[in-house]
C-alpha cells in the first residue's frame, strides 16, 4: 500500500512518451529522455530523502506531516520555512505545466480516434497545440478539484479516484507490446526491448500486482474510477477516424 504513494512521486516518466511525435530524431531521442529523466529524478528523490533522514531521523520523518519544512526550520529558521513554500510553489507551477502539455496530446489523440469527440482532434495551426483539448483538459481539472474540495482529503481521494486506472492502462500497454508483436512481424521496430520477453514480463507482473494493491487500498475510491473507465467501452462500438499527427 505504501508503493502507490512512494511510485506515484515518480509519475510523470512516461508522459515524454505522448510527445514522440513531435520530437526530432525520436528513435534515439526518446530513448535518452527517458533514460537520463528517470535516472536523473531517482536520484535526487533518493538524495533528498536520505537528507531528510539524516537531519530529523526516522522517527521524525515518519511523524512529520511537512518533511521539508522541519528541516529548512531546523536550519534556517523562519526564513527557511518561507523558502521552503516558494520552492513548493515553483515546482509545482512547473509541474503543472509540463502535465498540461503532455495531457492534453492524449485528449488529442482520442479525439483523431473517435469522430464523437473529433472537435478534441483539431490542431491549431496558428498557435501549434491541440487548443480545444487543452479547453477540455481544463475543464476536467476543475471538476476533479471540485469534486476533492467536498471530502476531509481532496488529495488522497483523487489518488484513490485514479490509481487503480493508472495502473490498469500501464498493464494493458505492456500487454500490447506481446500482442503487437505477435499480430505485426514484418514491421520493422523503431525500439529494442532489452532482454524481451523478460523485461515486459517483469514490468506487467508489477503492474498487475499494484492494480490489485491499489484497489484492495482504496475501495470505493478506486471503484468510481474504474466504473467511469468502463463507461467507455461504447465508444469502441462507435465508428473510428483518424487525423494526421502534427509534422506527418
Amino acid at each position: 500500500m505504501a508503493m502507490i504513494f512512494v511510485l506515484l512521486t515518480y509519475g510523470g516518466w512516461n508522459e515524454i512518451a505522448y510527445l514522440s511525435s513531435e520530437v526530432r530524431k525520436a528513435r534515439k531521442n526518446m530513448v535518452r529522455v527517458l533514460v537520463y529523466g528517470i535516472g536523473a529524478v531517482t536520484v535526487i528523490y533518493l538524495t533528498v530523502n536520505y537528507t531528510f533522514l539524516r537531519a530529523l531521523g526516522l522517527a521524525g520523518t515518519a511523524s512529520s506531516d511537512a518533511v521539508a519544512v522541519e528541516v529548512m526550520r531546523g536550519l534556517l529558521g523562519e526564513p527557511g520555512v518561507t523558502y521552503m513554500s516558494l520552492l513548493v510553489v515553483f515546482t509545482v507551477l512547473s509541474s503543472m505545466n509540463a502535465v498540461i502539455v503532455t495531457g492534453s496530446r492524449t485528449n488529442y489523440a482520442f479525439g483523431c480516434d473517435f469522430s464523437p469527440f473529433s472537435f478534441l482532434g483539431r490542431w491549431s495551426g496558428t498557435a501549434n497545440t491541440p487548443v480545444n483539448a487543452l479547453l477540455f483538459q481544463g475543464l476536467a481539472s476543475l471538476a476533479l478539484v471540485l469534486l476533492g474540495t467536498g471530502t476531509r482529503s481532496g488529495f488522497t481521494m483523487m489518488v484513490e479516484y485514479t490509481a487503480p486506472v493508472f495502473w490498469l492502462f500501464f498493464l494493458l500497454v505492456g500487454v500490447s507490446l506481446f500482442i503487437l508483436r505477435e499480430k505485426e512481424r514484418a514491421i520493422v521496430r523503431p525500439f529494442r526491448v532489452p532482454l524481451y520477453p523478460a523485461t515486459p514480463l517483469a514490468f506487467c507482473g508489477v503492474c498487475l500486482y499494484m492494480l490489485y494493491s491499489s484497489l484492495a487500498y482504496t475501495g470505493k475510491g478506486g471503484l468510481i474510477g474504474v466504473v467511469v473507465l468502463l463507461a467507455g467501452i461504447p465508444l469502441l462500438l462507435l465508428t473510428k477516424k483518424r487525423c494526421a499527427l502534427p509534422g506527418t
